[in-house]
């Protein structure tokens, strides 16, 4: 299995190439790690080959928030587009001076 090294990393703003939402990086998979019925569920000519890094999703479009889970070949930055307003983002970032976002420390 060759392990492809993620175009963007955990905390970086993201837009679907396709669809109308964007969010920030909270996880990534080095390869697909849904299930089959997820998998499925997309329409064959525009299903996403597995062999490539998938990333989870704070993401909000302009009706709601929710969780994604998308490929890397249907991702492009959208850093400058200002920050994402999703809830869940504090939880796990804080920001920074240049509007990215970063891990929280977790104290144990």
């Amino acid at each position: 299995m060759k392990i492809v090294e993620p175009k963007f990393p955990i905390g970086a703003v993201v837009k679907h190439r396709h669809f109308d939402f964007r969010g920030v990086v909270f996880d990534i998979d080095p390869e697909f790690s849904n299930t089959e019925e997820w998998y499925n569920s997309i329409p064959e000519d525009r299903r996403p080959k597995r062999d490539q890094p998938f990333y989870h999703l704070f993401a909000e479009n302009p009706q709601s928030y929710y969780i994604a889970y998308v490929s890397e070949q249907n991702l492009i930055d959208d850093a400058s587009n200002g920050p994402v307003d999703h809830p869940q983002i504090g939880e796990m970032f804080s920001t920074s001076g240049d509007g990215r976002y970063v891990m929280r420390q977790i104290n144990a």
